[in-house]
């Protein structure tokens, strides 16, 4: 009996504690939780359209330097990879043939005018000897013809000479252009062929061209009015850069559009700023529109995919969360342009429906978005900001 009304007691005192933490629990435990986001204005900037193609980089000049003439590589006088002037001598000739048959020639010529002179003076004899019935017509033709041919034989050992003075000349081999010097195919000492052994090959550096192909439908939407005169600005990104550090210009629009693939050629040149850009090198290019319009501005992450939609969640009365479904445009680095969906004033959730939904209560925390690295126009002139993807 006594057990029974020691656990009776025990009972009852438990049911008068417990009573008693029910009313000290505070209300606010027991009201819903809701999720912390990052929310922003959405911006309003003015962009342009960007269109990006795929290029190599070629030289305006590009030379495989050959001989002129044959004969034994007798010196060297560049060091490989240097920049050389148009005009340096780069390969030297055993140039001995060459000077002995320039030395004969002169020799012959100097005969041959020692007979022209002989030829002019009988000739004269002969006209004086004619008007005086001395000899006949015949021998004083004779003497003309003989002084004619003296001319002509004079007239062809000199050109021979101009020919073998440049022979020797071009023993001396010399950059034609201005420009980087790559390795000698040939060294000292080898027999080289006129106007067949390549040498080695030099790439001018001046500046560096860029062809891309547009396709007509985006030519004629957004560049109908472009000529090579417009010089429309380009930029340019190497491979393994991040920004779109080169500027450039078109300064040349092929004739006709390609039949068979429906394209323009355009020719980017980069004079620029461009001692670290190499002939064959892949790089990509960005052609901005001319047309500047104000779009709406978001962070890439913000949007959501539904299936085939697109959607952004905003933040609407009661802090709750709004589906809205928009229409994306151009992306700008870590920013993309909304072309239907949103107003200017509207909220978003940055982050997007990574941790959250549409109907879903929340705790707003207001950030704002930077685009401060982020050029929407040509017009920026920090070109490592530009197009910046």
């Amino acid at each position: 009996m006594k057990k029974h009304l020691i656990a009776a007691a025990f009972a009852g005192a438990f049911l008068t504690l417990a009573g008693c933490a029910d009313e000290s629990t505070p209300p606010s435990a027991q009201a819903q939780f809701l999720q912390p986001i990052d929310v922003a204005n959405v911006l309003v900037k003015p962009v342009q359209s960007w269109h990006t193609y795929t290029t190599r980089l070629e030289s305006p000049q590009e030379v495989a330097l050959m001989p002129r003439v044959s004969g034994v590589i007798e010196a060297i006088t560049f060091n490989e990879g240097d920049l050389v002037k148009k005009g340096d001598v780069l390969f030297k000739l055993d140039d001995r043939p060459f000077a002995a048959v320039v030395a004969s020639l002169k020799a012959q010529v100097n005969s041959a005018q020692a007979a022209l002179e002989q030829a002019k003076s009988e000739a004269k004899r002969a006209e004086r000897l004619t008007e005086r019935k001395a000899i006949s017509t015949e021998q004083a033709e004779s003497r003309t013809s003989v002084l004619r041919q003296r001319e002509a034989q004079l007239a062809a050992l000199q050109a021979q000479l101009t020919s073998a003075k440049l022979d020797l000349e071009f023993t001396a081999i010399v950059s034609p252009i201005d420009g980087v010097i790559s390795r000698a195919n040939i060294t000292k000492g080898n027999n080289i062929i006129a106007g067949q052994s390549v040498l080695t090959s030099i790439v001018s550096n001046e500046k560096m061209y860029a062809y891309f192909d547009v396709d007509e439908r985006t030519w004629n939407s957004d560049f109908s009015n472009v000529t090579a005169q417009s010089r429309q600005p380009v930029v340019m990104q190497k491979v393994g850069e991040r920004g779109f550090a080169y500027k450039g210009y078109i300064n040349f629009i092929d004739n006709q559009i390609n039949s068979s693939t429906g394209t323009l050629r355009v020719r980017a040149v980069f004079d620029e700023d461009n001692s670290h850009l190499r002939a064959g090198s892949f790089a990509r290019i960005k052609l901005a529109a001319n047309s500047v319009t104000e779009q709406i501005i978001v962070p890439d992450r913000a949007i959501g995919t539904d299936l085939k939609n697109r959607f952004v969640l905003t933040v609407g009365e009661n802090n709750v969360l709004q589906y809205k479904l928009v229409t994306v445009g151009e992306r700008y680095g870590s920013l993309r342009a909304v072309t239907s969906g949103l107003s200017e004033g509207d909220v978003i959730a940055v982050n997007g429906p990574a941790r959250v939904g549409p109907g879903m209560p929340v705790a707003p925390n207001k950030v704002t978005i930077d685009s401060s690295d982020v050029a929407f126009t040509l017009a920026n002139d920090d070109s490592s900001l530009v197009a910046k993807q």
